[in-house]
Formats: C-alpha cells, structure tokens, sequence
C-alpha cells in the first residue's frame, strides 16, 4: 500500500474497512473479540494505529478499556480514566470528537498506556470519538495516526470514525442488553429451581395417612442413592409427582429431570426421542437432535407407562441401563450417559413377564427400589387435605378465594375415584369454575363418580397391583349394560371396559390393545351403552 494513496483509493479503503466492521459486528456477540477485530481492521486497511475501545462503567461511570491493541490483559485492565481526565476523559464529557494534532506537544494527553516512545521522531495525531447510542454516549474510541501513514484529512478521519463508532454504539447497547436478559433469565432459573426444589420437599406433599407417611420415609431412604426406583400405581395415583421428589431430594436436584411417557408414541418415534438422531438418519431429519438420556446427563430421566413399552424396544432399553451407553438413530458415535431413572407402570408387571409381554431381565433390572401407590379409595384420610391444596392452587390460578363446605366434604369422600388424584382435580376445578358465589357446597358436585345415588361396585382391574397385594381393593365402576345382549356380547363388552381401564380411558390406546380401530372400537362403545371417562 502506498503511504499516501490517492483519493479514490483512500474512498475504497474506508468502504472495504466499512464492510469488514459491519460483518463482524453483526455476527457475534463476544464484546470484546468483536472490538479487536474492528481495530485490526483499521490498523490492516487504513494504517490506525494502536486503536482503543473505553466504555463507560456501569458501577463507578469511569472509563475502562474494553479492547486495545497492544496492550496486555493486566495493563487494560489497570488503566482507568475518570469523566473529564485526559482526552479520553474529555470526549466523553463533552460528547464530542477531539483530534489532537501531535500528541507529543499536547499537556492533556496522558499516555496511560505507555505505548508511545517518550521522544518521537515525527508527530503523531491523536484522534478519540464518542461512541453513542441516541444521546447516551457509551464510550470513546481513539487511534493514533501519522502523517507518514497517509491520510486524506484528519477531519474526513474524524467523520469516518464516528460512523465505525455509531455502528460499535449499536453493537454495544446490544450487547448489554443481552447481557441484562441473560442475568434476568438466570435469576429466574434459579428462583424456579428454588420454587421446584420447596414444592417437591417431602414435608411440602400432601398425604397423612400411614401408607403415604411410609411411601415419604422410602422416598427419604431412596433419594440420595443411585439406585432405580420402580413406582407402581393406577393412573392419577401422582407417580411422576413422587418421581419429581425422588430428583429433587436427591444430589442430581441442579441437573435435569426428563420425563417420557413411553405408552404415548410408536416405537419408531419412542426411539429417536429416548437416543436422539443424526443428520440424515431418516426423511426429515435436517439436523441432529438430542435424545432424553443425552438430555438427562447428570439427571434423572422418568419413564412413564414403562410396562406399555413394546417388547422388542426393551432390549434397548436394558442396554442402556447396563452398559451405560447408546448411539444415535443413525449414528455409529458411541455416547457415555450419568443418568438416574426412575420408572413408573399401572400394569401388573409380573403378569406380563409370565404372559411374555416383558422382558424378565429388564423387569429384575427395574425392581431395585420398589414403591406402591395406592388407589385414593384406599386412602380416605388424605382426601380433605387434598382437597383444600387443590382448592388453593386453583384460588391462586383463578384469583379467588373458595371454601368447601361440609356437605362438599362429605360428597368428596364418599366418592369412589377411579382416576384417582387426577379425577379429583378435574371435578374440584370443574365446580369451581361453575359455582356463581365463592363457596362449594355438597350440591355442586354432579359429577357421575361423585353422585350419592351412585352405588354399583367398583371391578378393579388388578393390573396396577403388585404381586403382593396392599389392602383390598375394591373393582372399577360398573357401567349400566344394555339388557338385550346376547353372553358373547357381554364378553366382549367387559373385555372393552377392561381395556379402556388399562389404557386410562384413552381409546386409541385401548384399541391398539384390542387390535381394533378407533372407528370400530367407538362403534362398539356406542352399541354397548359404555359411558367413556374423561380422567
């Protein structure tokens, strides 16, 4: 490059050096590299020599060097510059561009950085810009420039300048505004974490009766351990609540807790959601993906419905559990997982060994810590408790403040519960959105399960029990059959019943079960006078 280049070539440079700025500036956010690059930019293109960035202190509103070339870590991080002190300090009082023709006659000048030779041999410019942002100057910008190393004039330097600046302004405020959502986001991390951590303490869960004060005690035991902990219980009974329990009680409580519902989707899906996938693995896969063990390292990853994952799938699964390691879908990488798992099932796990629906191996892998949860029926004392914490949580989510009455009360625990906990909350929210006034009385409550005329003995399916049962458990709600059927359909009517239970009511489960359709199974539904649940 020619030390005094011409006009036009000088225009070209500065629009070269404009471009390269602006491409920096706007792909990254690492403050302080993106500042040095732009330095080096002037410095390779326009010969600006040892270019600073100061920006303004939040805390003190002194000037501290953000990037400098040629300057080491300690030095920029030693030298400040209060409002008004020095050149630096003066542009930035001023808000405007200072040029100091030869800096080595100039008693303002300070030289904090020593980068300057105490006698030169020729005269040095100094020239220091604000940068903004609307009115708020931020920093200052300064460069050195000789007259040896060309320049059209140190005026037209000054306009080119507060145009680079202006656009670190923008970069800048950018900057700091990520920086303050990022901090907001971190505190709300760590107040939900907080929140989390206070909902799922033990003392913080409803239940007094002595099965859940015993199910509390093996919670406490289990949590601090390594050990996988197999839940067992009829849907609503609150397994993933105990699950959540176990991780939050537990030294894995800072990392993730990944739950999966392995009855809710195909084989096929159940296994790039578990392992992840790589790019190209199948037809739209257009990048890779995560599973949920990568995604539970150093966590606890809850699968849900376990004893309703497909037979062949459970191979992999004990793999995983044995050898601590798995590949994508598509990948041949081989992938070390730190995981905890906890599982939970509503089917008679044991049945479904002997009937060859479960791998014996996987279920001896699974049935380390074993804890039942059982029916609400079975637990009566915990339904008033219950009761009212869920009639705080919806005052809280609705703005009101309700009571039950003690007629409400009564209704409530002469209520039978298939769905359990999950049937509760649905009738209690159902009544409470309904009811005019602020109070919940024994005649709100028409739900069916709920209705005091409602006597027909409840069919339990045993499915969700252990092999050694707990109590006695009374059968599931009967359904009113119509009085025509012929004893095949009869069969086949409580064998539908039964599927539905098993499937918690979810008709395109129970048909998958049944090997129907969901036409042909809501066609029997229909002709057999079965009153589907909405649990």
């Amino acid at each position: 490059m020619s030390p005094h280049p011409p006009p036009s070539d000088q225009k070209g440079l500065e629009l070269t050096a404009l471009y390269e700025v602006s491409k920096i500036l706007s792909s990254s956010l690492d403050l302080e590299e993106d500042l040095l690059a732009v330095l080096r930019i002037l410095d390779n293109f326009l010969g600006m020599k040892k270019g600073t960035v100061t920006l303004v202190d939040p805390e003190t509103q002194d000037l501290v060097i953000e990037a400098a070339l040629g300057l080491k870590e300690e030095e920029r991080r030693r030298i400040r510059y209060r409002v008004g002190e020095g050149i630096t300090g003066k542009v930035l009082k001023t808000g405007l561009p200072m040029l100091i023709p030869d800096v080595g006659s100039e008693p303002l000048f300070l030289d904090k950085t020593h980068r300057r030779p105490d006698r030169m041999e020729h005269s040095i410019a100094f020239l220091a810009v604000p940068i903004r942002r609307g009115r708020e100057t931020l920093g200052v910008m300064s460069i050195d420039r000789s007259p040896r190393e060309g320049a059209l004039s140190q005026e037209e330097d000054l306009r080119f300048l507060t145009l680079v600046a202006n656009l670190i302004g923008q970069m800048v405020a950018l900057h700091r505004r990520v920086a303050r959502e990022r901090e907001a986001l971190l505190e709300e991390q760590s107040r939900l974490k907080e929140q989390l951590q206070q909902t799922y303490k033990l003392e913080n869960i409803v239940g007094q009766s002595k099965v859940m004060l015993s199910i509390f005690e093996t919670v406490h035991r289990a949590a601090p351990s390594r050990a996988t902990v197999l839940l067992r219980g009829e849907s609503g009974t609150g397994k993933e609540m105990i699950a959540r329990a176990i991780h939050y009680n537990s030294p894995r409580a800072d990392s993730a807790f990944i739950a999966l519902n392995c009855a809710a989707l195909p084989e096929a899906l159940l296994e790039s959601e578990l392992f992840g996938y790589e790019k190209g693995a199948f037809t739209g896969a257009t990048g890779e993906k995560k599973g949920r063990f990568e995604l539970a390292h150093k966590g606890t990853l809850f699968l849900d419905e376990i004893g309703d994952m497909p037979l062949p799938f459970q191979t992999k699964i004990l793999r995983v559990l044995q050898e601590k390691r798995f590949e994508r879908l598509g990948g041949t990488k081989t992938h070390d997982v730190d995981v905890r798992l906890i599982a939970a099932t509503n089917r008679n796990l044991e049945d479904a060994v002997a009937k060859g629906e479960f791998r014996a191996d996987l279920y001896f892998r699974l049935n380390v810590v074993t804890i039942y949860l059982p029916p609400l029926r079975e637990r009566r004392e915990d339904i008033p408790p219950l009761a009212q914490h869920i009639l705080r949580k919806l005052d809280r989510e609705y703005g009101r403040s309700c009571r039950l009455t003690p007629g409400a009360f009564e209704v409530l625990m002469r209520c039978l519960w298939p769905g359990n906990i999950r049937e509760m909350e649905n009738c209690l929210e159902r009544v409470y959105v309904m009811v005019k006034d602020d109070v919940l009385a024994g005649q709100d409550f028409h739900c069916e399960a709920c209705a005091t005329h409602f006597h027909a003995a409840l069919l339990f399916s045993p499915r969700s029990a252990p092999s050694v049962p707990v109590g006695a458990p009374p059968g599931r709600i009967g359904q009113t059959a119509p009085a025509t059927l012929r004893p095949e359909e009869g069969k086949e009517r409580t064998r539908i019943m039964d599927a539905l239970e098993r499937c918690g009511w979810v008709q395109a489960k129970a048909a998958r079960l049944l090997g129907l359709t969901v036409r042909q199974l809501g066609y029997r539904i229909r002709k057999y006078g079965i009153e589907v649940r909405k649990l």
